[in-house]
């Protein structure tokens, strides 16, 4: 599986639990952490919890190896290591404290429509 086929499947999940404002960073070639980071939010600690579960979830049941879950409990940032992939998914009221986008603001973005519609 391609790290964009792993990105997509984190889309979906996120979307699957009404994530919002989903955006994905190509890091290649800027990072050697991950090839893409995939960050969304949402509005309570439960719907966070949904969020990552389901990613979690989609993950295992496409053969994925989650490397490592971070902050569940906290649900305030939820840290999913895909291994080409990391997804961050935060609570509304963090995401613009840590504002990952402005941080990593030489990574393009890529375009995840065609993906969800599907």
């Amino acid at each position: 599986m391609t790290g964009r086929d792993i990105l997509t499947t984190v889309a979906k999940a996120a979307d699957s639990k009404r994530a919002e404002d989903i955006i994905a960073l190509n890091m290649n070639g800027i990072s050697l952490i991950a090839d893409y980071f995939f960050i969304c939010h949402g509005n309570s600690d439960k719907q966070v919890q949904a969020i990552a579960r389901e990613i979690k979830e989609q993950a295992e049941e496409k053969g994925l190896n989650v490397k490592r879950l971070e902050g569940f409990d906290e649900a305030r940032w939820i840290l999913i290591d895909l291994g080409d992939v990391v997804a961050h998914v935060f609570h509304k009221d963090e995401r613009g404290y840590y504002n990952l986008e402005r941080l990593w603001g030489d990574a393009p973005t890529e375009d995840l429509v065609s993906e969800l519609e599907q």
